[in-house]
């Protein structure tokens, strides 16, 4: 399976990224396709687990016009939460939901898939349901977090047929296999880009990356403090040397240099 390394020039965050497993013989629409369906999960996925955080620990959304004062500190939400149990099987589907979607995803070399988020928010949904067995209120974030079509939830979603794909600063190209553009070894593994095609080609990779950089900084931090501590011991070893004894001529001269105690060589 070839690896893709995706990382989103979709949003403001820096390193929005997963990875996900394709074919050489994978049409390049295809590869798009479900790119661009783990993206826009992923988005709906981080509303989702915000909105029922705030739903188990504070309660229903208060009806539009409210002007009821509650234990919320946004002012949001009723502050009557369902009780412990419940507030915590919510938190804990929603734990399950984040950490599958997480960037972090990447570091222990995760794919995604979208059946995958699919199952991970249905446990969210059951959640709710069996927290709120009469259902939410039209007006509750969470219900529409669930159940809305991204256009309504005001997120920098993307479709199939405004997205471009890249890889090496170089774009897929509709029609074609992902062996076209990336070859024919099944085991490589390719850092990506999904874009919008008005916006062209993505920024490209640094050479560097920001963990090498903090790590290279630190390096040479550590150095420099070590030649200044051994410039600072070899600016004071002149002291212990003949030739800085200030009394060292007249000792000289009148045949005190060399002088020993008397048993000592």
């Amino acid at each position: 399976m070839v690896l893709i390394h995706l990382k989103s020039a979709l949003t403001s965050e820096n390193n929005d990224e997963f990875l996900f497993e394709t074919k050489c013989s994978t049409k390049t629409d295809d590869l798009i396709a479900s790119l661009v369906a783990i993206h826009n999960a992923r988005l709906r996925a981080n509303i989702i687990v915000d909105t029922v955080r705030g739903l188990a620990t504070y309660g229903l959304m208060k009806e539009p016009g409210s002007d009821e004062e509650t234990a919320d500190p946004a002012g949001l939400r009723t502050g009557n939460p369902p009780d412990e149990q419940m507030a915590g099987i919510l938190q804990q589907a929603a734990g399950a939901l984040e950490n599958y979607v997480a960037n972090k995803q990447v570091e222990k070399k995760v794919a995604l898939t979208c059946r995958g988020i699919d199952e991970k928010i249905k446990a969210v949904r059951d959640a709710v349901a069996a927290a709120y067995p009469k259902g939410l209120p039209e007006w509750e974030v969470s219900r529409m977090a669930l159940e809305e079509p991204l256009e309504k939830l005001n997120l920098q979603g993307v479709t199939e047929s405004n997205a471009s794909l890249y890889a090496f600063n170089k774009e897929f190209e509709r029609g074609q296999l992902v062996s076209d553009r990336l070859g024919t070894n099944e085991k490589s593994k390719v850092i990506c880009k999904l874009t919008l095609k008005e916006a062209g080609p993505p920024p490209r990779e640094a050479i560097v990356s920001e963990a090498e950089r903090n790590a290279m900084a630190a390096y040479y931090f550590k150095r420099q403090e070590e030649l200044k501590e051994l410039a600072d011991a070899d600016d004071d070893d002149y002291l212990n040397s003949e030739w800085a004894d200030p009394k060292g001529m007249k000792h000289s001269l009148q045949g005190l240099r060399d002088i020993k105690a008397p048993g000592l060589l």
